[in-house]
């Protein structure tokens, strides 16, 4: 006898809040076990619950044993899982809570922003089988030595969608606070459009440059394992987005839509002697320092003997960049930095910038004509980055979302 479709849904820290709003989620879990289907639920931690902990732990001491931050903040999602499982079991539903490490779900070793590196489902599947529903805490596994491990903030998306594809489910609905992918953000653009369906490679675009409606990893995760993604809201009943491959999407716009990052930090190595093997000796550290560089601009040398090189660093990293880079200054030889944190990355990401010429250049001119100042840019095949003072940030996307007839 075929087993039933399993569908996995993922609710986040708003949508399990309070007592109310999980006795919610567990109404919703009940319509999709009343339609046919095993579900399995990943939950985060009730809004506002990681920060506390983290905030507890920073308290105590800021260069705190990572394999301990992650055993505390860990707990929140543990404390949902187990009250939304009480939840479905009040609506008469058989329903059992599991922590990461007892599916298990295997981690790098790399404490608190680990990487998942094999999901188990025997146990899970059998579970699921006897007509249990499944609480995943999400967010958390287990590395070596049987320590738990979490996976870096917005890990419960990258829980979820790594599920989904082990237990091969057709879908994985990720619920949040709204109700799905817009053409860009609403509260700054009162025109922003939902969307139907988008593309993994737009979305993982879209995350990656500052979209706060899903982590970056389970983007990617999804993508390579082919997973369909809706993203819709906890709180009403209309349909979301749906992420997909792009073969699925029969009209392809131009943009899909304009992203942006205020956490920016933008760093100037002011006269950097221009040789073979300077920019490793910049990157190198930085990467081995665990800093992530963005957007990269060397500036042409004039003489043939010093340039400018300027990079783009996210605001958290800022001071341990600066700190890399000036332990290794005498390797590298710059003769000053200039830093500036007022800054905004604004990014144009569309699939139909593949077939299409001239879309740089109406950025470039509405930008212009709004009298603002390109910084820095960045591209990709699907993507135009432009790094401008913060101060701009709402203008320039209010400007861009009309030029590229996104309004709605």
């Amino acid at each position: 006898m075929p087993t039933a479709p399993r569908l996995v849904m993922k609710f986040g820290g708003t949508s399990v809040a309070t007592i109310e709003r999980i006795r919610n989620v567990a109404l919703r879990v009940k319509r999709e076990v009343d339609s046919g289907r095993q579900i399995a639920v990943v939950v985060s931690a009730m809004a506002g619950e990681t920060s506390k902990l983290v905030g507890w732990c920073k308290e105590l001491s800021a260069l705190h044993d990572w394999a301990e931050y992650d055993q505390i903040v860990s707990s929140g999602e543990l404390v949902t899982a187990g009250l939304t499982a009480i939840a479905l079991q009040t609506l008469g539903l058989k329903a059992r809570s599991w922590a990461g490490w007892q599916l298990p779900l295997r981690t790098t070793d790399m404490h608190g922003s680990a990487a998942i590196a094999d999901v188990g489902t025997e146990r899970l599947i059998t579970s699921m089988n006897e007509g249990n529903v499944a609480v995943i805490a999400g967010f958390q596994g287990v590395a070596s030595g049987e320590r738990v491990s979490t996976l870096g903030r917005g890990g419960s998306d990258t829980s979820a969608v790594a599920i989904a594809a082990a237990l091969k489910a057709e879908r994985c609905d990720i619920y949040t606070d709204v109700d799905g992918v817009y053409t860009t953000d609403p509260r700054i653009v009162a025109k922003a459009r939902k969307l139907n369906k988008i593309s993994y490679e737009e979305m993982l675009e879209m995350a990656s440059q500052g979209a706060k409606v899903l982590q970056t990893r389970s983007v990617e995760l999804a993508m390579i394992h082919k997973v369909p993604v809706q993203v819709l809201s906890s709180f009403t009943d209309v349909p979301g987005t749906m992420v997909v491959d792009e073969d699925e999407i029969v009209e392809k716009q131009l943009v899909s839509g304009i992203a942006y990052s205020r956490d920016e930090a933008k760093i100037t190595l002011v006269r950097v002697p221009d040789r073979p093997g300077v920019a490793a000796q910049i990157y190198g550290p930085l990467a081995d320092g665990g800093v992530n560089v963005d957007m990269i601009v060397q500036n042409v040398s004039e003489d043939g003997k010093f340039t400018d090189m300027t990079f783009t660093v996210g605001r958290a990293d800022f001071e341990r960049a600066m700190h890399v880079i000036e332990r290794n200054r005498e390797a590298i030889g710059y003769q000053r930095l200039a830093t500036d944190t007022n800054v905004t990355k604004v990014s144009v990401i569309g699939v139909g910038m593949r077939t299409h010429a001239g879309v740089a250049a109406i950025m470039f001119r509405t930008l212009a004509g709004k009298g603002i100042n390109i910084q820095v840019i960045s591209t990709s095949e699907i993507k135009i980055s432009v790094l401008i003072a913060a101060d701009y940030t709402e203008l320039a996307i209010r400007a861009l979302h009309t030029a590229y007839g996104l309004d709605g």
